[in-house]
């Protein structure tokens, strides 16, 4: 190998790292995200959550935008970052707060450990990434731990109600707009994306946020406020300045099987904030949902 050879494998796999590390990032952040939503809805309805707290990340967004100034989208770039909004600013937390309704935080876990293989594929679909079969042994198997893992802990998997067919529409609904994030973040840039998203989609938050304050006004204390401010500033926010730019960096396909190891968090979130027991099983399930991301962010990637 010569050397100038030799300094791009090394850039490579430094940027392959960076990737997987700003994806970590954004995964610890989303991770609170379930057991939140379940302390806020304590005071206040699925609607007001889902819709509020976009508004407020998109407040957040006009006021970087307004001082920063970046580079305006262009031309097909504004009818992909709806795709974008429709997916992780509209349907993840709408979907996801409805069904928390009835669906215990540890169940959702459940469906939710999908959401990698479903990244992956629509990695693929859009991306033109050509993961090898080997990633996709991997990756499935990590699937099928997450929810094995999640199906222990909450003592087995239900039989499928509307909160199930919620939370799959959550993850087709994520994914769709990861994948599509992910690519426009490297055009744009990972915190620009999420800014562009949030201010395009605000004038339908709002609109379902009046109508959620009119139906039915919050009543919450101030602790499911406090988890709703989390929600707004940090899950709908600024996990995306972290989670966008590590999917950017990619190659996304990898860099989306880092969340497995979302549910293993969220689960042992629940057992701190809900107060949910730990039990041997759940530690051992976990540390295999872990194994397996780690082998499948290890695989080699071949691109188109």
């Amino acid at each position: 190998m010569s050397q100038q050879s030799s300094v791009i494998a090394q850039a490579l796999v430094a940027l392959s790292r960076a990737g997987l590390g700003w994806g970590l990032l954004g995964v610890l952040a989303f991770s609170l995200t379930v057991p939140l939503t379940k302390v806020a809805l304590t005071g206040m309805s699925a609607l007001f959550i889902g819709s509020a707290r976009a508004v407020v990340a998109a407040l957040l967004a006009l006021l970087v935008l307004s001082i920063t100034r970046p580079r305006r989208p262009v031309g097909a770039q504004w009818a992909r970052l709806a795709v974008v909004g429709g997916g992780v600013v509209v349907g993840f937390p709408l979907l996801t707060s409805f069904a928390l309704t009835t669906a215990p935080a540890g169940h959702s876990a459940v469906v939710i450990g999908l959401l990698p293989a479903a990244t992956a594929v629509a990695g693929v679909v859009r991306g033109g990434e050509r993961p090898s079969r080997v990633f996709w042994i991997f990756a499935g198997l990590g699937a099928v731990a997450a929810v094995g893992f999640a199906a222990l802990r909450t003592d087995g998997l239900a039989p499928l109600d509307w909160s199930d067919l919620l939370l799959l529409g959550a993850v087709v609904a994520a994914a769709i707009g990861y994948a599509e994030g992910g690519l426009l973040a490297r055009e744009l840039g990972s915190w620009q994306t999420i800014c562009w998203a949030l201010v395009l989609a605000s004038p339908l938050m709002v609109t379902l946020t009046a109508i959620a304050w009119a139906a039915e006004p919050p009543t919450a204390t101030p602790v499911a406020w406090l988890a709703f401010g989390y929600l707004g500033v940090v899950s709908m926010f600024l996990g995306f300045f972290a989670w966008y730019r590590g999917l950017a960096i990619g190659p996304l396909s990898r860099v989306s099987q880092i969340q497995l190891v979302q549910p293993v968090l969220s689960i042992g979130w629940a057992t701190l904030i809900l107060r949910e027991d730990l039990d041997r099983a759940t530690v051992l399930g976990g540390l295999a949902v872990i194994l397996c991301a780690g082998l499948a962010v290890r695989t080699r990637l071949d691109r188109k």
